[in-house]
């Protein structure tokens, strides 16, 4: 039991270090296969090197895999994991982290057990400090923007500020830096990085330009 607790502790230490690294997170959602492998390679080609594909997307299970040999110098995981099914076979197909919209103790034990960092969902203080104390991770802050999104967080960090917080729903590319100049440890984007009239016309090179832009405006936060 204490070799598999500090086997967890490792985990997530080697987590935290890692976000501190590179500090985005791209969400990347679409029931398309092909699409979601398209963003990737965009994203990754614009400088971002954590990767998250929605579980729904389509084989997930085999386009998670596939891109991490296509992206060696990144880490690809999965999100929206909402039970232990979901969470399984994501473990099994590689996934290097674990997003969940919500804080489910037997999904964050799961990921402890299998070494794999879990990135709980919670909102409130109440949430985020129960799902920290059961051994998430980080603890995912979602949805940000519906509590006031900057001014929330700005308030709620300094009080939590021995748990590493990931806002997102509602960071975009211009308010990304303001999150981690307030104590975020890292951002996830999804939507405002793939712009929906982009993704459409399959203007990858715009893509890469706003990945590219995100970087830029939040390198001053990159830890070496």
């Amino acid at each position: 039991m204490i070799y598999g607790m500090i086997l967890s502790m490792s985990a997530t230490s080697a987590w935290v270090s890692l976000l501190q690294q590179h500090r985005v997170i791209a969400v990347i959602r679409s029931h398309q296969a092909s699409l979601a492998r398209e963003m990737a390679l965009a994203a990754a080609a614009g400088g971002i090197k954590l990767l998250e594909i929605a579980w729904n997307t389509e084989r997930a299970d085999s386009l998670i895999p596939k891109l991490q040999q296509e992206l060696p110098d990144c880490k690809i995981g999965t999100g929206t994991l909402l039970n232990l099914d979901m969470a399984e076979r994501a473990i099994a197909c590689g996934c290097k982290f674990l997003f969940t919209p919500h804080f489910n103790y037997a999904l964050v034990q799961l990921g402890q057990r299998a070494h794999i960092p879990v990135v709980a969902g919670a909102l409130t203080p109440t949430e985020i400090v129960s799902a920290w104390q059961a051994g998430a991770a980080a603890v995912k802050v979602f949805p940000v923007d519906v509590l006031g999104g900057v001014t929330y967080f700005e308030t709620l960090q300094p009080v939590l500020s021995d748990i590493p917080l990931v806002p997102t729903g509602g960071v975009t590319l211009h308010n990304a830096a303001d999150y981690l100049a307030a104590g975020a440890l890292a951002v996830a984007v999804g939507r405002q990085l793939f712009a929906p009239e982009a993704i459409a016309t399959a203007d990858w090179t715009a893509i890469i330009a706003r990945s590219q832009q995100l970087i830029q405006r939040v390198q001053p936060y990159f830890l070496s």
